[in-house]
């Protein structure tokens, strides 16, 4: 009984200080459609769940649409309502992609590493291509990673109208620390 326990403990050990998957469930996407007309537009999402596995490059994150948080309400409302992100009938978005050339790089090893990342994001029912570079910064296993890109919101069915106050191709970003 005592192998037992001490063989599995070893592989369990083994496998937590091996692990290749460093995920998060509280990393932060914020999107800013601000213009020189409104400064409002902009929310962030504290509770996204992110994952980046260090040895094949494979990087995701889902955000709910609902967890975006708006200083005025009403934008806020504007936000998740049919016309703009739908968040009843499509409550996440995701994005999955990879780090280019992730041999290049030593996750394992403190340090600053500048990539970039190719994928699908997907939000509502529209999914398109993406590339961004990326900083992930490594200190004692820990990956601190972030990205800013920007999208074009008719590309995902997002109208924004000719107010002047809603950026038609908001900033997008993404930042997390994943153990």
């Amino acid at each position: 009984m005592k192998k037992t326990v001490l063989v599995l403990s070893l592989i369990a050990f083994t496998s937590v200080l091996f692990a290749q998957t460093k995920k998060t469930t509280s990393a932060t996407v914020a999107f800013d459609a601000t213009t020189a007309l409104d400064a409002l537009p902009k929310a962030e999402n504290k509770t996204v769940i992110a994952e980046i596995d260090t040895k094949t490059g494979q990087v995701g994150f889902e955000a709910a649409v609902k967890n975006f948080a708006f200083t005025n309400p009403t934008i806020q409302a504007h936000f998740n309502e049919e016309r703009w992100l739908n968040s009843d009938k499509f409550p996440a978005f995701t994005f999955m992609g990879k780090i280019s050339d992730v041999t290049k790089y030593n996750f394992s090893k403190n340090g600053v590493y500048n990539v970039t990342v190719t994928g699908q994001l997907t939000i509502k029912d529209k999914t398109n291509n993406v590339t961004a570079p990326a900083t992930i910064e490594v200190k004692n296993g820990v990956l601190t990673a972030t990205a800013s890109f920007t999208i074009v919101l008719a590309d995902y069915g997002v109208q924004v109208g000719n107010s002047g106050k809603i950026a038609g191709e908001p900033k997008i970003t993404v930042s997390a620390e994943l153990k």
